[in-house]
């Protein structure tokens, strides 16, 4: 798969944090769609077919590990990061999550360019 047709979707409630994730990723030469809530997330997922998705933990309508798996079910196979100020690595929910395969890979907020960069392509495709 090329590197343009790749197409990442960023939920987070925080207009902010999707925009500062988006900028990120314009290097890796990525698309990217935005959702405020997980709603939207499985309306753009039923509409796309989408190579990763960065999922923050708390969103105003659904958990992310909630919307994680609804996404699986509507696009299996999809490589899922969660992004989290509420969780941390060492959380029992995420490590189980990790472990079920459920999630490829966890970022903690405040998050580093270096840190969301290592990671999405550690979760992205060959």
């Amino acid at each position: 798969m090329s590197q343009v047709n790749r197409l990442v979707l960023i939920v987070d409630d925080d207009p902010d944090i999707c925009w500062a994730l988006e900028h990120v990723l314009q290097g890796l030469g990525v698309r990217c769609i935005r959702a405020l809530d997980g709603q939207s997330a499985l309306q753009a997922v039923r509409l796309n077919r989408l190579t990763l998705a960065l999922l923050d933990a708390k969103l105003p309508d659904i958990d992310g590990l909630e919307l994680a798996q609804q996404l699986r079910k509507a696009q299996q196979g999809i490589p899922i990061v969660v992004i989290s100020g509420y969780f941390y690595k060492d959380d029992p929910a995420i490590e189980e999550a990790l472990k079920q395969g459920l999630i490829q890979g966890f970022i903690e907020k405040p998050f580093s360019h270096a840190e969301v960069v290592a990671t999405v392509k550690g979760a992205l495709p060959v």
